[in-house]
């Protein structure tokens, strides 16, 4: 049985406030600035640009603004500064509502393919389905739903389709897209219950698509079947490149093999094997396309990993929890910066496997590794991450995360398969095994 608080032990519990050392002063200043500034570390000096060993020559950052995009903004720009390279376009930015649009569309088809594939589930008695219906559709992402699109519908500059209002700040039509596909599923479900076929249910899906390609179009505008590229390289050369597809664009302009890459995961909990790849069918947003894997790996192997990328002069792509020990004005990512502990007189520290057995870590944020200092060892001390925050925050946009944080925070990242070991290798080959929408994994 549940027992309630007594006065007697809210009595102790202020006595025991009172009798801590220093409890006024460090009250004064919690209640102030708040717990972070109270307990924060040394922060990096923003005028001060830091050198590192390994750095590849990138240009300005992006901005994803009030939008959950960043695993598309960071993987267009290792994509980005490769092409950039290539033709000579230092600043050459991909157009990040372009892939949007398609994302929205294609998540939207995933949902009701889910929900007709059960349309007689009940959400306060069917897991999945509740954990679904939280989000239906919304603008966040995994690794390979990415090359998943562009192997589908290509891509496109961003001056050909740039920004909306809708596509920088999503939350207008992330509640507009999650009502009508609740909608949806409700008539779905109405209509099973009411003996509709199966051709019937698909009928169904089909009107809410259409209505729903009506909603994008109107938020994002309709992407172009094709265009002309025009630009100046660096050397203030003209070019013009004329009715091009997105998908010629993407082969002659960028050229990767898409299945290169492969997301490789440090998740150190007992219930997860190393060496071993998973999958999530929940998140596979192009139905039928490439699906969502991961192979998990001991932590210390994805900073190596990296390193070899950075070495070959290609950025990493890589998942984190980007809301721990940051700093976002002065761009400073340091393990331990925020020192709870000391502050409030008791151990607040976990390890990372307990972290994600309680719920606490999760990858909030996907950024890009563009250089990394290596000490006498070779060992990695810290590295440079763009982010796609806009140029005010950080060095002109770019932050720094010492080998602590990347250690504490630093969940995910995608190589290239010839730079894998032979164990990492191998690992890709390994039949996936599938994980539940709400597995912390991801």
């Amino acid at each position: 049985m549940a027992k309630a608080i007594s006065f007697d032990q809210i009595d102790q519990y202020h006595k025991d406030f009172v009798d801590q050392p220093g409890a006024q002063v460090l009250a004064k200043a919690v209640q102030n600035v708040g717990p972070q500034a109270a307990s924060r570390g040394t922060l990096n000096d923003k005028a001060i640009k830091p050198a590192f060993s390994i750095e590849l020559d990138t240009g300005k950052v992006t901005n994803q603004k009030q939008s959950g995009r960043c695993w598309m903004f960071s993987e267009l720009n290792t994509m980005r500064h490769f092409a950039g390279e290539k033709f000579g376009i230092k600043d050459l930015e991909l157009s990040q509502a372009y892939l949007a649009f398609y994302d929205r569309i294609e998540k939207s088809n995933l949902f009701l393919e889910q929900v007709i594939a059960d349309p007689t589930a009940s959400p306060t008695e069917d897991r999945k389905l509740a954990t679904l219906l939280q989000q239906p559709n919304g603008d966040g992402g995994q690794f390979d739903n990415a090359p998943a699109l562009i192997e589908k519908y290509g891509i496109v500059p961003k001056s050909v389709m740039p920004e909306t209002f809708n596509s920088s700040a999503t939350g207008q039509l992330n509640a507009v897209l999650n009502l009508k596909l609740r909608k949806a599923a409700n008539e779905l479900q109405q209509a099973a219950k009411a003996g509709k076929d199966q051709d019937a249910l698909e009928a169904i899906k089909d009107d809410n698509l259409s209505a729903i390609y009506r909603i994008v179009a109107y938020a994002y505008g309709n992407p172009p079947a094709t265009f002309d590229f025009e630009y100046r390289d660096d050397k203030k050369n003209f070019h013009a490149d004329r009715g091009l597809t997105p998908k010629e664009f993407y082969a002659k302009y960028v050229g990767w093999d898409l299945g290169q890459h492969v997301n490789l995961v440090a998740d150190p909990r007992d219930t997860k094997q190393y060496f071993q790849a998973y999958s999530l069918p929940s998140q596979n947003t192009v139905v039928g396309g490439r699906p969502i894997t991961f192979v998990n790996v001991p932590a210390d192997q994805l900073a190596q990993m990296a390193i070899k990328q950075l070495q070959t002069g290609e950025a990493v792509w890589f998942g984190n929890d980007v809301g721990q020990d940051v700093d976002r004005d002065t761009g400073t990512l340091t393990g331990g910066l925020y020192d709870y502990s000391t502050l409030f007189g008791f151990d607040m520290k976990l390890g990372v496997a307990d972290r994600f057995a309680i719920r606490q870590a999760e990858v909030t944020h996907a950024m890009t590794l563009t250089g990394v200092d290596l000490d006498d060892n070779g060992q990695p001390t810290r590295w440079k991450v763009e982010n796609s925050w806009g140029k005010d925050r950080g060095n002109d946009g770019y932050y720094v995360a010492d080998q602590s944080w990347f250690e504490q925070y630093a969940y995910e990242v995608a190589i290239r398969k010839d730079l894998l070991t032979p164990e990492i290798l191998a690992a890709t080959q390994t039949e996936p095994i599938p994980l539940d929408p709400w597995d912390e994994l991801h």
